[in-house]
């Protein structure tokens, strides 16, 4: 088949790579225009290496973009890491169609945060969905799902690269195999057991230390590394990243610093404590969280959120 893969980044990058090592044709890339930096993305750079054509538009949903798109002569394409809104005109031009990787188990979870809020809500178990994508967003027939386990400490970036980056690469070619053998299927969402949230934004995991440590330990899990979970310190706001979450009580009020040690500092909640690792102070760079407290003069009984 002559594929066209749509996407950008780390995944979009490995999609192509396994489809032409595979010995797929794919006779395009397309990816995002290029930034004002020098980093050139990586899925343009696997192209360039791979001798793969890249097209770069505005927006896919301009007319040149939608006739440079049909000259192609595509079988299929395949969408890996899409942030823009793909016309139909697009999505229906190739042979045999498109097809998009999403990283939830549609229909739950629709939506640009799909890895983030699953985590957030206390999940334990979430996945990723080859789908054949219309007009709407993430409504489209499913082809193939592969379900993964939320771990008690996963974070965003342990779940998406240690599981749903991977197993989401080798769902895509073999999702593109049934394509090609005709065996691909396509099962109308459930409607009634849709749900959709937007972008994971940093007012949405402002730690609010009346909530119990459980729910303050998934929102700082479930935006790390990004956006990261804030409260604030002597009127200075201050992002917690790599945490641990400790059973035992402190004897202390919500959001006071329980213990300083070496590795960190020790932030009473509700139902026990959290170990803070890692933290980023304002808007500068993230910083062990035992050289910010030593900068800063954290001591015990300090209170956050304040």
């Amino acid at each position: 088949m002559r594929i066209v893969v749509i996407g950008q980044a780390a995944f979009g990058e490995s999609v192509l790579n396994a489809l032409v090592d595979r010995g797929e044709t794919v006779v395009a890339a397309w990816c995002p225009l290029d930034g004002d930096g020098p980093r050139v993305d990586r899925l343009k750079a696997a192209s360039d290496k791979q001798s793969v054509p890249v097209f770069q538009f505005t927006r896919m949903r301009d007319r040149e973009a939608i006739d440079a798109f049909q000259g192609l002569s595509a079988d299929l394409c395949v969408m890996a890491f899409v942030t823009d809104i793909v016309p139909g005109d697009i999505l229906s031009a190739p042979t045999h169609g498109t097809i998009q990787y999403h990283p939830s188990l549609l229909p739950k979870h629709r939506g640009p945060s799909s890895i983030n809020w699953p985590i957030i809500q206390g999940e334990s178990r979430t996945g990723l969905t080859v789908f054949w994508p219309d007009e709407g967003l993430d409504t489209g027939p499913v082809l193939l799902q592969k379900p993964v386990d939320i771990g008690p400490d996963d974070t965003l970036g342990s779940l998406y690269f240690d599981k749903l980056f991977p197993l989401g690469v080798d769902a895509m070619v073999e999702a593109v195999d049934m394509v090609r053998d005709g065996t691909a299927p396509r099962t109308v969402q459930d409607e009634s057991q849709a749900t959709y949230e937007g972008w994971c934004r940093p007012e949405d995991v402002t730690i609010d230390w009346g909530r119990s440590l459980g729910e303050i330990y998934n929102s700082i899990r479930g935006s790390d590394p990004s956006p990261g979970a804030a409260t604030a310190y002597r009127g200075v706001q201050v992002r917690f990243y790599s945490t641990e979450r400790r059973p035992d009580g402190t004897g202390r009020r919500p959001g006071e610093v329980a213990e300083v040690l070496d590795r960190g500092f020790a932030v009473a909640a509700q139902g026990g404590s959290l170990l803070v690792r890692r933290v980023q102070p304002g808007g500068e760079r993230k910083v062990a969280a035992s050289e910010w407290a030593a900068a800063t003069g954290l001591t015990v009984g300090d209170r956050f959120g304040a």
